[in-house]
């Protein structure tokens, strides 16, 4: 089986079905490949035309595995990114998928043990968060993507945080 396939697949079924026919797709638990079987969390991304169309995801799996991740946080990046309108079916021929599945996270003590191409972060201050996954575009040094997920988290630059670092399996489609 190939794995890859199997899970971008699994996601793009789930925004197609989700966006055609309002329903969640369903899937024989019996193939699921090892990987989808482990609870994780679990990013998808949505890209048109090379640019940002959808983001979702879950740092720590909400739902009975991966698989089922995968679908919720597919739909909810086609439906409710808040920073995008729905995709629509117009659109479906034109979206690349891509599937994040994280690491379990583990806290960090100093900035060395971060690399913005290898791990994702977390940053906490309160009850405030803001996460980045690794090897984004235009995030090259450790600064920078501290500073990114601070912004996103609605962090002052001198809040008190902690960090989380995790690695994702990266599954893209073929383009």
């Amino acid at each position: 089986m190939d794995v890859e396939k199997y899970i971008t697949d699994l996601a793009r079924r789930a925004v197609e079905e989700y966006i055609v026919s309002g329903k969640e797709v369903d899937f024989d638990e019996n193939e699921l490949p090892e990987i989808l079987l482990e609870k994780a969390g679990v990013f998808v991304t949505l890209k048109k035309n090379g640019k940002l169309r959808g983001c979702m995801g879950t740092f720590r799996p909400v739902q009975k595995n991966a698989a089922y991740e995968i679908i919720s946080n597919a739909m909810t990046a086609a439906e409710n990114d808040p920073r995008f309108p729905e995709v629509d079916k117009s659109e479906l021929d034109e979206i690349a998928i891509s599937v994040d599945i994280l690491s379990e996270p583990e806290k960090v003590d100093n900035k060395n043990e971060l690399d913005p191409k290898k791990y994702g972060i977390l940053v906490q201050g309160g009850h405030q968060s803001g996460l980045l996954l690794p090897d984004l575009e235009g995030i090259d040094d450790v600064e920078k993507q501290i500073n990114v997920a601070r912004q996103k988290a609605g962090l002052n630059f001198d809040d008190n945080i902690d960090i989380y670092r995790f690695s994702v399996k990266r599954f893209k489609e073929n383009d």
